[in-house]
């Protein structure tokens, strides 16, 4: 074989090693899910009991990254920047990036809708109706006439101005049709630490951070506000049994990927998270930490996307809510 067909077969071998390369089967190489919030919440917890379970189905090694700041906003930024190639997810609250972009519309540096392509929405951590034991209400219906009796007395606490357990408060007034007076905090702890004590009557608030005080009875749980009821207070009646119509509020988790990610890459994803979020070795350690998992399709999930984003704009805009 003289020079110039050796050089020839050689680049031959290049070009072909190139384009199989180019045309390989994705993942080829770890993929990272990007929480934008710190070590030890709901959403963080969740993607560490997926994430092994993802790896698994997809072949590949799941790395998770926190990387919180501005409500959420810095993670999910970074992620909508990425390049679109499926290597790169947002693991995060879709309730709590709804509530920042319906605030802070203008100057949201993504678009919910625009700026992603949905994965899927993969659970929720359901909210409940509590008040403190003082309160003269054991359910819903006597707490409405109880308020009804004394419009504007009775108090609800948040976890601050524009929170979801604010928009919730807002939510049960126009769902009950009764007037409440909003006592905002700085967090949960300090809204919860009241409510307990009796300063404040009552709070809607994630069942996370109520079961343990339903559970000491420092908290008396009158409805969950989710459409079904749930296993961890399986005698708490949904808020639909309780009258109210409708009523559901809950921290939904999704993940998203950036805009343009490859069809054949989210039918991959969506395939792994339907196995992923069927399988009781996920189901039952995040049913611990309150998160009801659940499966939605990419379809499905940028409806429930838009929908939340509908809700609450509308929410903030009834009720007058400006960021603080």
């Amino acid at each position: 074989m003289n020079v110039k067909a050796v050089l020839k077969a050689a680049i031959g071998t290049i070009a072909l090693a190139t384009s199989l390369g180019a045309h390989a089967e994705w993942p080829e190489r770890p993929i990272t899910l990007v929480v934008p919030w710190p070590p030890g919440g709901g959403v963080d917890a969740a993607a560490r009991v997926a994430g092994p379970m993802l790896a698994k189905q997809l072949g590949q090694q799941v790395v998770v990254v926190n990387r919180p700041g501005a409500t959420g906003s810095i993670g999910a930024e970074s992620v909508a920047k990425a390049e679109p190639d499926g290597y790169t997810l947002l693991w995060s609250s879709l309730t709590s990036h709804a509530i920042y972009a319906s605030l802070y519309e203008r100057s949201t540096p993504f678009d919910l809708e625009k700026s992603f392509t949905p994965v899927s929405v993969f659970g929720s951590i359901p909210f409940v109706i509590v008040v403190n034991p003082g309160v003269k209400a054991n359910s819903v219906q006597e707490l409405v006439a109880l308020a009804k009796a004394r419009p504007g007395a009775l108090t609800f606490a948040s976890s601050g101005n524009g929170s979801v357990q604010h928009l919730a408060g807002e939510m049960f007034k126009r769902a009950a049709g009764v007037d409440l007076l909003h006592v905002p905090y700085k967090g949960i702890a300090p809204s919860l630490l009241d409510l307990v004590g009796g300063q404040v009557n009552m709070s809607i608030e994630s069942l996370a951070a109520t079961l343990p005080h339903i559970r000491n009875q420092k908290l008396r749980a009158l409805a969950v506000a989710s459409p079904e009821r749930i296993s961890l207070l399986p005698d708490v009646p949904t808020a639909a049994e309780a009258g109210l119509k409708g009523y559901d509020v809950s921290a939904k988790l999704f993940a998203l990927a950036p805009a343009g990610t490859p069809a054949s890459v989210i039918d991959k994803l969506d395939r792994a998270f339907k196995q992923v979020f069927s399988d009781k070795a996920v189901q039952e350690p995040l049913l611990a930490q309150s998160i009801i998992t659940r499966y939605a399709s990419p379809a499905e999930s940028a409806k429930l996307i838009h929908d939340e984003l509908a809700t609450f704009k509308t929410v903030i805009r009834e009720a007058n809510i400006r960021p603080e």
